[in-house]
């Protein structure tokens, strides 16, 4: 695993430093990716890993697709160059919060390989760990927290992922989180384990 990296820190002017605000926070900062079919879980864990590392004295921050959506991504609709688009954009986001020293957990869908390989481009990939959060679509339209499979199975809800637009399963993730099989605290856990076996997201 290489060391984080902070592509936007060499065009910053200002003196102090990843190593300074690392030094500073007592952690290294990396961007847990959850990527996943709405219900699986991915918000759920999120939140969860949030509240645990702030109990532990981290300083984190949870980017969750459909918050995002209500300022940074509010002019984007959900066509594949806007979800392209969204995804830039929280990427960018969740690096300059790397650079400044924060632990960044995002929860969005990002069906399609060529964006969350993007988000991996500009995060930098020391610091990305895509976190694939499995499970089926029958599990997830079970679930239906939002009652959105009902809709886009009546028709309602146009290009919707899993039912009428495409996911594409990550090849190769950091992680997978089977939510199907794993309670919360169990799930939680495990990117707690992966953390600490590479070092990552603990005291520098």
């Amino acid at each position: 695993m290489e060391e984080p990296c902070s592509p936007v820190q060499r065009f910053r002017g200002g003196t102090i430093t990843l190593e300074d605000r690392m030094r500073m926070h007592r952690q290294k900062p990396v961007t847990i990716w959850l990527t996943g079919l709405s219900g699986a879980g991915k918000s759920t864990i999120a939140f969860e890993l949030e509240r645990q590392l702030v109990a532990q004295g981290h300083a984190c921050y949870v980017l969750d697709g459909d918050n995002v959506r209500h300022g940074l991504g509010s002019d984007l609709g959900f066509d594949p160059r806007d979800r392209h688009e969204n995804i830039r954009r929280v990427a960018h986001v969740a690096q300059l919060m790397n650079d400044a020293g924060l632990i960044v957990i995002a929860a969005l869908i990002s069906p399609m390989h060529a964006d969350r390989a993007m988000a991996r481009g500009i995060i930098g990939a020391g610091s990305f760990i895509e976190t694939y959060v499995s499970a089926s679509l029958a599990t997830c339209a079970g679930r239906d927290p939002k009652g959105l499979y009902a809709k886009a199975l009546a028709g309602e809800i146009p290009a919707f992922t899993g039912i009428s637009a495409p996911y594409e399963t990550p090849v190769n993730p950091e992680l997978v989180i089977d939510t199907a099989s794993l309670t919360l605290s169990d799930s939680v856990a495990r990117i707690f384990s992966y953390l600490r076996q590479h070092s990552l997201a603990v005291a520098a």
